[in-house]
């Protein structure tokens, strides 16, 4: 039976809107801050912590008791130092529980984990990111990539399988995949920016531009705006796809600066550096 002050309490508290609880006792578990656990982190635990790590490593691995992380009630985990030759700051880790009213942990798991000063690998990058222009070498062939956004389908799509074959006559050749808009704009930034631009260090010195030079034929298609082909064997970029605002010193109009001769016009040339021996002795 409820004594007459606690139902004035307890009414009071439903009256009045603005009486205070205590925020502990109102805030949900997981945001309270969870209590080590003695049972836990009790001898017997170490021991039976230390037994279950003699299945993944050696003793004289396991080094000195470093704490115990609660991660929920009754449940914890036992960090101890990881003498491991190259692993420097990481530490093994032992998840220990207990039942309600338990005296005794039992071992959930075993793992070696790293600490904040442990020294860990890079990221994994898959090969498809990690691969850099020139990586390719001879004999070296690259997967097929099926959803490549530098490339589009080269066939119109009518609807009708035989009919789906047949190529788009601008695209020429049959190709079942040409290169996309994403792609051609790709690349004509990538050679914009290199070697193959205005910015080189050839095209800065040059004294005429490829717009100007007849060894330059055009590319085809949207990239003609911008880039040709190269075709003199003396220049740097001979083969190669160049920009229009490139250069280099084989232009096809510019020329040398003309140097005046060192001798005087008009004058006669004597070779004042052989010395012919006189016999003096002859009448």
């Amino acid at each position: 039976m409820t004594s007459p002050k606690t139902a004035a309490k307890t009414a009071a508290k439903t009256e009045d809107p603005t009486s205070v609880v205590d925020d502990a006792a109102a805030a949900p578990r997981s945001a309270r801050k969870i209590k080590a656990d003695p049972y836990l982190s009790s001898e017997a635990s170490l021991e039976a912590a230390r037994a279950a790590l003699e299945d993944i490593a050696s003793a004289h691995d396991v080094g000195e008791y470093l704490g115990l992380d609660m991660i929920q009630e009754r449940v914890g985990t036992l960090r101890f130092a990881c003498l491991l030759p190259g692993y420097v700051g990481w530490s093994w880790a032992v998840t220990v529980a207990r039942v309600p009213r338990g005296r005794h942990a039992t071992v959930s798991e075993t793992e070696l984990l790293p600490g904040p000063d442990a020294l860990l690998s890079p990221s994994w990058v898959p090969w498809v990111d990690r691969l850099r222009p020139g990586d390719l070498g001879p004999g070296d062939t690259l997967p097929r990539v099926l959803d490549d956004p530098r490339l589009d389908e080269g066939y119109t799509a009518t609807g009708d399988k035989d009919a789906d074959q047949l190529a788009i006559y601008e695209l020429g050749l049959g190709r079942p995949r040409v290169l996309s808009a994403e792609g051609r704009a790709e690349a004509a930034q990538r050679w914009y920016e290199g070697a193959h631009g205005p910015t080189a260090s050839e095209a800065i010195k040059a004294g005429g531009k490829c717009a100007t030079c007849g060894f330059v034929v055009p590319l085809g298609g949207s990239l003609r705006l911008l880039f040709g082909i190269c075709t003199n064997q003396w220049a740097a970029r001979d083969g190669s796809v160049v920009s229009y605002d490139h250069g280099c010193g084989a232009h096809s109009e510019t020329d040398v600066a003309k140097v005046a001769s060192q001798w005087p016009p008009n004058q006669p040339m004597i070779d004042d550096s052989t010395i012919i021996p006189v016999d003096l002795t002859t009448p």
